[in-house]
């Protein structure tokens, strides 16, 4: 495990230590919780946003499923005859 130094001004500080003292952790785990978390996140909203470039050029190069075709299938769901997905 590795030493990182970090300031912490007091509008973060109080409350961390507040909520250290109340859920019985220390301060280093609460940090290091609160990072995990960010990374996770941060790593979520790239893979996110690689999707969605992904989908742009997806339609940009002609390949799409109309509205129409989607709700047809959205409402087959459950019935009989129940349609497989559409593909563009």
């Amino acid at each position: 495990m590795s030493l990182t130094s970090i300031r912490l001004n007091n509008e973060v500080k109080i409350p961390l230590e507040n909520l250290s003292k109340k859920l019985d952790r220390s301060k280093n785990y609460l940090i290091n919780q609160a990072i995990r978390e960010f990374i996770a996140r941060q790593e979520m909203v790239e893979t996110l946003w690689s999707d969605t470039l992904e989908a742009l050029n997806s339609i940009k190069s002609g390949k799409a499923v109309s509205a129409q075709e989607v709700e047809s299938w959205l409402q087959s769901w459950g019935g009989p005859n129940e349609k497989t997905p559409p593909k563009p």
